[in-house]
């Protein structure tokens, strides 16, 4: 249940958002021109929005710049701030961190990106997605995520740090996600050899 001060009391129906970990980056699904969470939200009868809040070029966080493998001590990145929503409620904010000399003059730096988002311009710069690193785990959020995510006291968070690879092996985009635990799913299905 949550109370909203002077509206009442509304039980919250917990209709989890799917993230098909293993299929999102498919050539498939990148041939549909949409994003992988507007094509999952799509998927699932959901109507998708993408706030982008900022584009900022900064310091990397640590984890970021060793994934990314830039310089930790320096403005190395170009820092793109997202908060995504499902049928009007928030459920992740995304925080992708792109190499700033890649980005710096391209649509890498416009709210619009295009075709395919972020994605489809990092293929065009060369950049072709063969293979992704997801590392998951829940934590307890940060007072601006809660508020942001409109989380209950005690409502933890999943985090996904992605790291996505590309024909040569070589890191080229890292995205934080901070997913509500309550309206969050992962799905993977993976081949077992």
């Amino acid at each position: 249940m949550t109370a909203k001060q002077g509206r009442g009391v509304f039980v919250r129906e917990p209709q989890r958002l799917f993230r098909f970990g293993s299929d999102r980056y498919s050539i498939a699904n990148r041939e549909t021109g949409l994003t992988p969470f507007r094509l999952e939200a799509k998927k699932q009868g959901k109507v998708p929005r993408i706030d982008v809040l900022s584009i900022t070029r900064e310091v990397p966080p640590s984890d970021v710049a060793e994934r990314l493998q830039v310089p930790a001590d320096s403005e190395s990145v170009v820092h793109r701030e997202n908060h995504y929503f499902a049928d009007d409620e928030p459920v992740q904010i995304v925080s992708t961190y792109l190499r700033w000399e890649e980005a710096e003059g391209t649509l890498l730096m416009q709210a619009k990106s295009g075709p395919n988002g972020i994605y489809g311009r990092l293929e065009e710069l060369g950049h072709v997605m063969t293979r992704v690193r997801d590392e998951i785990s829940a934590r307890m959020p940060s007072p601006e995520e809660a508020r942001v995510l409109d989380l209950l006291p005690g409502m933890p968070v999943l985090e996904v740090l992605h790291t996505s690879l590309d024909q040569n092996s070589e890191p080229f985009e890292v995205s934080r996600y901070v997913h509500r635990a309550d309206q969050t799913g992962l799905l993977y299905e993976l081949p077992v050899s």
